[in-house]
Order: structure tokens, then sequence, then C-alpha cells
């Protein structure tokens, strides 16, 4: 299978050897450079992300003779892998709580993280490598985030403020300026602003983004994120927009609102279900009171 092949192909269905074809790729540096992009593209993929991959992919994002696009591409595929890893990493016990769920090392993990941080920190390397180290790592959830988003926020770049708004979904605060990006004229920044306004169920976006949901002229990519983010901010109020959603003619909006209704389904439930508790003890504190 080629690597246009497996572009196209579902990870779960790559053949055995796909993770030895990328590791060789990264490391021959006479590699067509077409194949050499797609190999750091596709080796982000859980289905084949280990220690040496990862090795690998630092190989070439530390090396400042390899194209610049190339290494942006390398950061970025450690995007998947720090997300996990961190979800699954105990600060305390400076392991994994199940290391089954993750294909990379603890030792690795932080490897990963402290070589994206110092190459971020050096002014040398090249705005889009930066971009994609900001971008992945903040999947992982260190300490410089917050100060690194908001210089790039305020920077005035284009370029910056995209970046900076892509990563406040994953960094607690910056509800002041998600709210400010939803306002953008820039369609990217919008873009990014609605998916952010969605992690952090900020209600005051509720309005705007119903308002894409509901309006047919919305962009296609735009409707969808839209979609997807109302069932976290109001449960409750989307439940029945997205049920009609589902109904749609239209597959790609259809799947959406049902692929929101399913992420938002455990949480929902689970507040209906003590909404109910509540309500029994109630009923059972009356039937204790005194009758007269």
């Amino acid at each position: 299978m080629d690597l246009k092949t497996l572009r196209d192909t579902p990870p779960w269905d790559w053949p055995p050897d796909a993770r030895k074809t990328f590791r060789k790729l990264l490391n021959n540096r006479k590699a067509a450079p077409a194949d050499r992009l797609i190999a750091a593209d596709l080796a982000g993929s859980y289905t084949v992300m280990d220690n040496d991959l990862a090795n690998a992919l630092l190989t070439v994002l530390r090396s400042k003779e390899e194209p610049e696009e190339l290494r942006a591409a390398a950061a970025a595929s450690f995007g998947p892998v720090l997300e996990g890893a961190f979800g699954e990493f105990d600060e305390e016990l400076g392991e994994f709580e199940d290391s089954e769920m993750v294909p990379i090392s603890e030792g690795q993990y932080r490897t990963v993280a402290d070589a994206l941080l110092k190459i971020y920190s050096d002014a040398s390397t090249p705005k889009l490598v930066r971009r994609r180290i900001l971008e992945a790592s903040v999947r992982g959830d260190e300490p410089w985030h917050e100060a690194a988003i908001r210089e790039a926020y305020a920077s005035g770049d284009r370029d910056w403020v995209l970046t900076a708004v892509f990563a406040m979904q994953y960094v607690r605060g910056f509800e002041k300026e998600t709210l400010e990006a939803l306002q953008s004229t820039d369609p990217e920044i919008h873009y990014e602003a609605v998916v952010a306004a969605g992690g952090k169920e900020l209600d005051a976006a509720w309005t705007h983004i119903l308002g894409l949901v509901q309006d047919e002229r919305t962009e296609k990519d735009l409707r969808i994120a839209a979609i997807g983010a109302i069932g976290g901010i109001r449960p409750a109020e989307a439940e029945e927009i997205l049920l009609e959603l589902v109904g749609s003619e239209d597959e790609d909006i259809s799947e959406a609102a049902d692929e929101a209704l399913a992420e938002m389904e455990p949480d929902f439930i689970e507040d209906d279900e003590d909404d109910d508790e509540e309500e029994e003890d109630d009923d059972e504190e009356e039937d204790d009171g005194p009758v007269n």
C-alpha cells in the first residue's frame, strides 16, 4: 500500500508495517520530500505512534536543516498523543494511570513536552513551526501556554491570532477573548472561536452560535462546528434543535447533529437523573413531615 493510499485509508485499516514505513521515511533525508511530508502527517495517529516514531518526529522537528513545512507537520502530529497522554498522566506519581491507553512512555511524554517548549522558545525557529508547536502542545496543558496564547492573541498578526483562538479551546480562561473572536470577520478565526466557545460552554455565545445553526445560509463547515457547540452550552435547549436537524436531508448536517447529541447525552442524562432524585427526596421529606 503506497503513501497516497494510506492517506485515504482509515488508520485502523493500515497494514502492520505502516509504522515502520513512516519511521524510515522520516529518518531518510534522501527520500522524496512529498513522501516525508505525508509520513509526518500520518505519524500522529494512535494506531502507529510509539516511542521510536515519536523520536523520529522529534529528530525532524529539532533539525534546522529540515524543510520548514516538514518540521511544522512533525510538530502538529504530536497533538493527539499529548492530549491522550495528559489525560492519563498523574503529576504526583509521575506516571500514567493506565499506561495501556497511551502509545508512548511517561518518560517520552515529558521528553516531547520539554522539547516542544525549548524549540518554541528559540527565536530562530520559523513562525509556522512555532505556531504548530503551540497548537499541538496546548493539548497537553503546560504552565507556559497561557502566556504564549496571550502574546499570540495580542500580536496583531493574523496568523498568530488564529493560532491563539484555536489554542483557547484547550486552556482555561480566555472567555472574553473567545467572545471577541466570535465577532471576527475572518472566516477561520470565527470558526475557531465557535469551536472554543462550545468547548468552554460559554453561555454568552449561545445566541450567536444558535443563529449560525438555524441559518441554512451559514457555510457548511461553520454550521457543523456550531451544531457541535450548542450541546455543550445549553443542552436542554439544544436537544430539540438537534433532534430536528438529525432529520435533515443533508447527510453532513444530520450526522453532525447526531454526533452532538451523542456527545452531550451522558452529562445531560446524568443531570436529568440528579433532578429526578432531588424531586424524589423532596417528596419523601414532605411525606415524613408532621401531619398537623
